[in-house]
Formats: structure tokens, sequence, C-alpha cells
């Protein structure tokens, strides 16, 4: 802070003498604001100038997709054909083989995420009903197996049945009144392998939730950076199975760090026949 002195005029300088005080800040040099690296996306991807890089939303990476679709149906084609010339006495289904890249599953956050696709990939996906009296009922209806509360205190949390109970199904329904009671009942057993039961409410219809939950595709990254997913099946047809694997390819990429980036290799096979290279 400087003060500096000024006469006033008129008067004595000893008389009167008023002191203004003018405070001076020293200005800092002035460097220019770092700018926002953009995610790197494909050239024919365009951005406004308002959206931020650090907020992409997933649909945008769906329809930037770089798996070419004439090579897609040439997959689909070739995994059809080999299927139905040497045909097997099940139906095969048809699997979407990925292998990633510059990601660590010990340091980098391991996705979870789960896409619901256009037709069923598995029809004959086994499933339990875990309910009342009405949901057992409707339950034979859509023809899937079922066990009440009765048939659950059998059990009498012996690890080894709820083991084998759990091995034996692939996904579970409760009705509201049981899924209270299944900690209880059966212990942790269910939820150790990773199959606690979806709740089914009676406003909802049994058939609608079960068709839904066989048309689900789950993306789980674990210890090693190689996935294996049931996306279709040999019955199905071309359009049927090419945007089945078309939506679960989109979906797996928006989960990834640097989407595109992160994706080594894409195959898909049916369960007896040999592998088609996508990516």
């Amino acid at each position: 802070m400087r003060v500096r002195a000024r006469h006033v005029a008129g008067f004595p300088a000893r008389s009167r003498v008023i002191f203004r005080a003018r405070v001076t800040r020293r200005r800092k040099p002035s460097v220019p604001f770092p700018r926002r690296r953009r995610a790197l996306l494909p050239p024919s991807t365009s951005l406004s100038p308002s959206e931020n890089s650090r907020s992409l939303p997933p649909s945008l990476f769906t329809n930037r997709s770089k798996l070419p679709s004439d090579t897609l149906r040439d997959g689909v084609s070739f995994v059809l054909e080999k299927s139905k010339a040497k045909p097997r006495k099940f139906t095969e289904t048809i699997e979407l083989q990925i292998g990633l890249k510059n990601y660590d599953p010990q340091k980098d956050k391991r996705f979870n995420g789960t896409v619901s696709l256009p037709t069923i990939p598995r029809p004959k996906l086994k499933l339990c009903m875990l309910g009342d009296a009405k949901h057992c009922e409707e339950a034979v209806g859509v023809g899937i197996d079922h066990m009440d509360v009765e048939a659950l205190k059998k059990l009498n949390k012996n690890k080894k049945l709820i083991k084998k109970l759990a091995k034996k199904y692939n996904h579970f329904l409760a009705s509201e009144s049981v899924i209270k009671q299944i900690p209880r009942l059966l212990g942790p057993g269910l939820n150790k392998a990773g199959k606690f039961p979806t709740l089914c409410t009676h406003n909802e219809s049994l058939e609608a939730k079960v068709n839904g939950i066989r048309s689900q595709v789950k993306f789980q990254l674990k210890k090693v950076l190689c996935l294996a997913v049931a996306v279709a099946n040999v019955e199905q047809t071309e359009r049927e199975i090419f945007v089945n694997v078309q939506t679960s390819v989109n979906f797996l990429v928006s989960l990834l760090k640097k989407n595109w980036q992160n994706v080594k290799s894409l195959y898909i096979k049916s369960t007896m026949g040999p592998p088609f290279r996508l990516f």
C-alpha cells in the first residue's frame, strides 16, 4: 500500500493535508486456460460445442459402431451354414466371445451391466418360482418349476441341498411374501451363488416377467480379460441374430472405459461350431 499526500488549494501546506490512500495490486501474469480434451471418437462423429466429453451418453456409441454390417452378416451366415451342415440333437446357442485390452481388472473398475435383447436368446432357460399358492398355480401354466414355503422348510438350511438347488436353475423368482423369508429359510446360499430371487408381484404378468428374464444378457468383468455370452440360437432367423449381436456389442462397448479402444477381438460361434472373427 502506498500513501500519497496532496495539498488543498488555498490553504497552507502545513495547516491541512489530506491523505488519500491508493491501493495498488500486482496483477498476476495471464496463463492460458487448458482446453478440455474431447473423447476420442470415430472420424464420422461430430459433437456440438455445448456437449461435454466427460458426460457422453451411451446411446451415442450405438450408432457409431466400428463393427461393419457386412462382416456381421457374413459371420451370421457362416455360423448358420456350419450348424446346418452337421445338425445336433439339441438347439445350439450362438455365443459372443470378447477379448479386451488396455484394461487392468485389479486397478480399473470392473463393469457389470444387463441388457434386454429384442429376441429371446435362450427360450429353455431354467427358472424356478419360489412363491405363494397363486404364483405356484401361474408357474404351472407358464411351464416353469415352483416351490412353496413348505418345500423350502424341508431343505432345513442344508448347505449341500441349497448348493444343489442353486446349480439346478439359472434364475429364481419369488413372491413378495416369500422373498422376505428366504434369508431365514435358506441362509446366504443363493446370494453367494449370485442367484438371489427377483421380486415378482401379483400386479404384473408372470409370463411377461419370465420372457423378460430370458431375454436379458449380463456382461460382468471378473479377473480375466475375456467374456463369453449367449446372445442368440440357431433356430432364429438371420435378421434376429444380426440385431441381437449388434445390440449386445454396442451395449458392451458403452460399458468399457475407453469404448472401442478396449476391444481386442470379437468372435461369434455356435455351441459345437467353429468361430468367426468379427473384429
